[in-house]
């Protein structure tokens, strides 16, 4: 199995700035890819920024320019730097992560940290 422990986030004003990090561990092979949704209240989960292995990371249209993500593959890491911060990007925020485990593949995520933007 793998586990994901995120952390940061918390209350932070408008224009603000906020750092989310979620660590992968467990019987972990391989992470293929690694990323961040987010959900507001009444909202569906959608995507902000996923990094994959290898290739171009991908952000929502709402996320680009103001957010980037990272990972550190040997510490097996993803981070979102969020900039810019607006009252509409107020959610919780799960880390999602992909990887191979000796006996599957398998879409893994966090409990969610919350993110408040607000004066």
């Amino acid at each position: 199995q793998v586990q994901l422990v995120e952390s940061g986030g918390g209350l932070v004003q408008p224009g603000g700035s906020v750092r989310l990090s979620c660590v992968a561990s467990g019987s972990i092979i391989s992470i293929h890819f690694m990323g961040w949704y987010r959900q507001a209240p009444g909202k569906e989960r959608e995507l902000v920024a996923t990094i994959p292995s290898a290739g171009n990371t991908r952000y929502a249209d709402s996320a680009k320019g103001r957010f980037t993500i990272s990972r550190d593959n040997g510490k097996n890491t993803v981070t979102l730097q969020m900039n810019r911060l607006k009252p509409e990007d107020t959610a919780i925020y799960y880390c999602n992560v992909g990887a191979s485990t000796k006996t599957a593949l398998g879409d893994y995520w966090g409990q969610g940290t919350q993110v408040t933007v607000s004066s």
